[in-house]
């Protein structure tokens, strides 16, 4: 059977615990045939909403002079806990109710590598947290050194860089329970960002792209396959116009081209479709597959979905 890493977006997992625990059931539903079938899975979340009303309420608590500010590293790690949670539990559930007994599924808390020199540390371009105006922004990035900018005439937010994986501190923790046959749920948010330091490593704020994060995670423990799951089936280029055309397949040199013609919007398709050929790049043997949640299992056979390819690809 296959070994899968699939990265699922946060936005899928709903804006509340309320809203999230209905969507978990979704997912698992989607996700459990595939392990039913005897493939090894992990599954990447993002924590878009998450970890943004994680920070808003430490935010406002700070401001209010009840706490003290989080740092967005253990915000992550929060968002990790909470939303392994509930899926690690309805995957368990949805595993029982099909008559299939004893496979553990796991959250792991997943600590992403990061280069302190990545440039993008000195462009900081993701907005968290809450919204100030322009006084109070500035007095905040006196008191912390952090970067405020104004925010689409909402006000002003901090921002914080969004470096490259370039490792993941539990690889061999997660390869050994993915060889055992774990369920295992890792990754969450793109991971806590950390750096290299003279002894051991020291988390950093910043936002890990989590289909990148998901994507060095699946070359690492040498997944066959890497699915990104996102609202469409496919990858369509010229999308909403007249032309629109849905793709079956792309070459790394389709993919290159498609993102110079501006073809994949930037935070949307373009991270999904760059992640998806790095993996491919990597394992050039191996495949990574866009499409959409409820389509997963119909990708899988070859049925549908889009193929970022290399040589020698297996799909």
């Amino acid at each position: 059977m296959s070994r899968i890493v699939v990265a699922l977006g946060g936005n899928a997992l709903g804006n509340s615990p309320r809203e999230q625990k209905i969507a978990v059931k979704h997912a698992a539903k989607a996700l459990v045939p595939l392990i039913l079938e005897g493939h090894n899975l992990v599954i990447c979340h993002g924590n878009g909403p998450q970890v943004g009303m994680i920070n808003l309420a430490f935010s406002t608590a700070a401001d209010a002079g009840v706490v003290p500010r989080m740092p967005f590293a253990e915000c992550t790690a929060m968002s990790q806990g909470y939303i392994g949670y509930h899926l690690q539990n309805e995957i368990d559930a949805e595993i029982e109710a099909n008559g299939m007994h004893g496979v553990p599924v796991i959250t792991m808390l997943t600590q992403t590598i990061v280069d302190e020199h990545d440039p993008a540390f000195q462009h900081p371009t993701k907005p968290i947290g809450s919204f100030y105006d322009e006084a109070t922004a500035r007095t905040l990035m006196a008191e912390t050194g952090d970067t405020y900018i104004e925010d689409s005439g909402r006000g002003w937010r901090k921002v914080v860089p969004s470096p490259k994986p370039i490792g993941i501190y539990e690889t061999i923790s997660l390869r050994t329970l993915f060889y055992a046959r774990e369920v295992i749920i890792a990754g969450g948010g793109g991971g806590i960002p950390i750096v290299k330091r003279e002894h051991g490593y020291e988390g950093v704020d910043a936002v890990i792209d989590k289909d990148f994060a998901a994507a060095k995670l699946a070359e690492l423990i040498d997944a066959d396959y890497f699915f990104i799951l996102t609202a469409v089936e496919k990858v369509a280029i010229n999308f909403g116009k007249p032309n629109q055309r849905w793709l079956d397949e792309m070459t790394k040199e389709g993919v290159e081209r498609y993102i110079a013609e501006g073809q994949f919007a930037p935070g949307s398709m373009l991270p999904k479709v760059e992640a998806a050929l790095m993996f491919a790049e990597a394992k050039p043997d191996h495949a990574a597959v866009i499409t959409s949640l409820e389509a997963a299992h119909e990708a899988l056979a070859g049925r549908t979905g889009t193929k970022i390819i290399c040589p020698n690809c297996k799909l």
